[in-house]
């Protein structure tokens, strides 16, 4: 790495996903008062509500979503309802 590209706070960082509680390690300048031992040392922790690990993308648990089907399920309710 080139020296003095970087800001003086760019560090390792612990990062943990609040879904599921998986934590990763990388590096960041992100502000952070709570800390945490991984791996036997103790990181800066950042918290994150989603990430790769719960992600239903990169998990392949996505969702179908069958819009023609919340048509139809719509016109039959309201298709029908007379106009003034």
């Amino acid at each position: 790495m080139k020296k003095g590209i970087h800001p003086d706070n760019y560090r390792p960082v612990v990062f943990k996903d609040m879904s599921n509680g998986d934590m990763f390690l990388s590096r960041s300048t992100c502000k952070s008062n709570d800390t945490v031992e991984f791996e036997g040392e103790t990181y800066p922790l950042v918290k994150i509500e989603i990430s790769s690990t719960s992600h239903p993308f990169y998990t392949g648990k996505s969702k179908l979503v069958d819009t023609a089907g919340r048509v139809d399920k719509f016109m039959s309710r309201y298709g029908k309802a007379s106009k003034k």
